[in-house]
């Protein structure tokens, strides 16, 4: 399987950082664009190649306080 599919990592209002494709990310960018205000720009990182890297990003940031782990 050849998947040329980038991963993000988007930090959530409740501090929380989600792991999400390329794809969730653009779906949720436009929907939000529409409602929330410039100040409102969730963190975010990536693009990762892997979902595996961006799980390794992710366990890095919440080891430096920047996100919470998921509950």
């Amino acid at each position: 399987m050849s998947s040329e599919e980038n991963w993000y990592i988007v930090k959530q209002e409740s501090q929380e950082c989600k792991i999400v494709s390329e794809q969730e990310l653009e779906a949720s960018t436009a929907s939000d664009s529409e409602t929330a205000s410039p100040t409102e720009v969730p963190s975010q990182w990536g693009p990762f190649e892997t979902q595996e890297q961006a799980i390794a990003k992710r366990i890095g940031l919440i080891r430096a306080g920047k996100c919470q782990p998921a509950i």
